[in-house]
């Protein structure tokens, strides 16, 4: 069994890395944060132009139908460069949405839009503080309009929503929603990473689609496995920004001299580095499990994304505040860039639920699986 890239796969990488080393990198985050428009725009057309975007849609439906493996290869390398572009909310989390519970209509409609990226979506979960579940859910849907507040990732860059509501009967089902029609009221909000701003969104009577075939709408064990498949995606995306955080404190411990050595002949800095390194290898393996799992062995997925993004935030997270240590005082300037790394780290961290809700999760297949390995014996 090979988790590895395939050649086609790997001259994708290096052709992202290529192009994201010269458009993206700190100083595109850095304009970002500075400026009025919440993501590189002309990076995200261009994005779109090489085909990225629709890397995982099939082409039926307007994409490149390169499958999941290819666009983690292109994850992995947008993590690395910290790219302020609204991929994982349009693509992981919305295009994956309408593939796996959209109708024929919707996919037909919505797929291509995104694939070319003239329009960008986004998935509405979180009310508020705590636990990523359906009892979050207080948004309501009654006679096809929506009614409630989400805080969307991406919200103000994008034009369309899938949103997770309360029906008549209780059940949370998924609705798509036209973000600039009438009943719609957004709402700019602080975030730990100005460069992938949250959105304080209000629906007043807005009118939705039923995500899903015959008007019946996709409910929660959707969005479950709509977080499993996104989960695999982003870790890539972290994974790439722990390696980036490592070459960084490596490439400073090998040229900062402190009473009079390089301060990397120290225990205490070429141990840190070492730790970081083992961590980021474990990411990295639970990563090629996913991306290997979505695209040839789906009843692997709730297993391996659970594992991959315990991994993936545990790495990204390590390697962002030992950067940090590394560099010492100057990191906690703004003019440092070790700071916009943990800031990824941090966003990536709660964007799809916390570690240990995942961890719980974990716990609960592991619990499973030998619960019925015990009753076939």
């Amino acid at each position: 069994m090979n988790f590895d890239f395939s050649d086609d796969e790997k001259a994708l990488k290096d052709q992202a890395r290529r192009v994201l080393a010269e458009k993206a990198g700190p100083a595109a985050v850095r304009r970002v944060m500075a400026g009025p428009e919440t993501f590189d725009a002309a990076l995200w057309r261009e994005m779109a132009g090489l085909g990225w975007l629709g890397a995982a849609i099939p082409e039926v439906y307007g994409g490149q139908g390169m499958g999941h493996v290819a666009l983690c290869a292109i994850a992995e390398e947008l993590g690395r460069s910290l790219a302020p572009v609204p991929a994982a909310s349009s693509i992981y989390l919305a295009a994956e949405g309408l593939l796996a519970a959209g109708s024929e209509a919707q996919k037909r409609q919505y797929l291509p839009q995104l694939a070319n990226g003239s329009t960008i979506a986004t998935l509405g979960l979180v009310e508020g503080p705590g636990p990523l579940s359906a009892f979050g859910i207080s948004a309501s849907v009654s006679n096809g309009k929506l009614s409630g507040v989400k805080l969307l990732p991406d919200g103000a860059a994008a034009q369309l929503a899938i949103i997770a509501a309360r029906a008549g009967s209780g059940d949370v089902g998924l609705y798509l929603v036209n973000l600039d029609g009438a009943g719609v009221a957004r709402e700019s909000i602080a975030s730990i990473d100005a460069s992938k701003p949250w959105t304080r969104v209000s629906f007043s009577a807005a009118a939705v689609e039923p995500l899903g075939e015959g008007g019946h709408a996709a409910g929660w064990p959707a969005v479950e496995k709509l977080l499993q498949r996104a989960a695999i995606l982003t870790a890539f995306e972290q994974l790439g920004g722990a390696d980036r955080c490592l070459e960084i404190a490596r490439d400073y411990a090998l040229q900062r001299e402190a009473f009079g050595r390089i301060i990397g002949q120290y225990q205490a800095v070429k141990h840190r580095l070492a730790d970081v390194y083992v961590a980021n290898e474990l990411a990295r393996s639970n990563a090629y499990y996913g991306a290997w799992a979505l695209d040839t062995a789906p009843a692997e997925i709730p297993m391996a994304a659970a594992v991959s993004r315990i991994a993936a935030s545990e790495a990204f997270e390590r390697a962002a505040r030992d950067n940090t240590q590394t560099h010492g005082g100057i990191s906690a300037t703004w003019a440092h860039d070790a700071h916009l790394y943990y800031r990824r780290s941090r966003h990536w961290a709660v964007l799809l639920g916390t570690a240990s809700q995942w961890r719980d999760t974990l716990i609960d297949l592991v619990s499973r699986d030998a619960r019925q390995r015990n009753a076939a014996a």
